[in-house]
């Protein structure tokens, strides 16, 4: 193998005993997997050393200073990212080790499958509230990470690639109680966000927001194709930035965390 196609893959945990296991047994193609531990508190490590020598522990506030940090442990020219939730299945394996022993592009969409529960739902994601396709196949220094707590935005640099045609398992939530639970985080984070760098739209401009990525999820994204699975995804991205900007405004002593 050329050293060229040497790949890490990367999987950052918080508290993920419950389905760490499982993520880090499917990734046994890569040439090094290297686990990055953020304040677990749960057999995280314990499970993770039965996969793997390459465990970075640390504390960190923002997301982008976890996942960059994690990138830059990698030894491999190539990383994959997968978060403990998610899983990589033989095909999509073979297409990735096929992806980087071409030396043509240096980043690549990988399509997403989510699941909630047992079901499928495959359109409708988007808004900031789920992700259809990811950058997760990347040369190391191809891919950034930018500020934010919760879905920041990244940086990308050279050559794109095409979009994989296998995509990766994610096991999004078990029910719709769990739906709501990652709203409440995802907006309370959000929050944090714009109180510390600023909010400067106003409330009639996150509604209208609102109304603009319930429609995109539902109509462009086909989350019609979804039947009732869909319209659920589209309420929840359309409130996602308004709840976001609620909690920041309504609530301007909640702690920055």
């Amino acid at each position: 193998m050329s050293a060229e196609a040497r790949l890490s893959a990367l999987v950052v945990v918080h508290n993920e005993e419950r389905q760490l296991a499982a993520c880090l047994s499917a990734l046994s193609f890569a040439d090094e997997i290297v686990v990055v531990l953020d304040r677990c508190t749960d057999r995280s490590r314990e499970i993770a050393a039965g996969f793997t020598g390459q465990l970075h522990e640390g504390a960190w506030e923002l997301e982008a200073a976890r996942r960059n940090f994690g990138i830059e442990c990698c030894a491999g020219p190539w990383v994959l990212e997968v978060d403990a939730d998610e899983r990589v299945s033989a095909e999509l394996a073979a297409e990735i080790r096929a992806a980087v022993a071409t030396p043509d592009h240096d980043r690549y969409l990988i399509p997403v499958d989510n699941y909630i529960g047992a079901t499928r739902v495959r359109y409708g994601w988007g808004g900031g509230f789920g992700k259809s396709a990811y950058h997760g196949l990347f040369r190391k220094g191809c891919k950034l990470w930018g500020k934010g707590r919760i879905h920041p935005a990244i940086q990308l640099s050279g050559r794109q690639g095409p979009t994989l045609t296998v995509p990766l398992v994610h096991l999004v939530d078990r029910n719709i109680s769990d739906m709501l639970a990652r709203l409440d985080r995802y907006t309370t984070a959000r929050a944090c966000d714009l109180r510390e760098f600023g909010d400067r739209d106003s409330t009639r401009t996150y509604i209208r927001r609102g109304f603009t990525r319930a429609y995109k999820c539902y109509v462009t994204r086909k989350g019609y194709r979804e039947g009732t699975w869909g319209v659920l995804l589209a309420i929840l991205a359309g409130l996602y930035p308004l709840l976001s900007h609620l909690k920041a405004k309504l609530e301007p002593d909640a702690p920055v965390n």
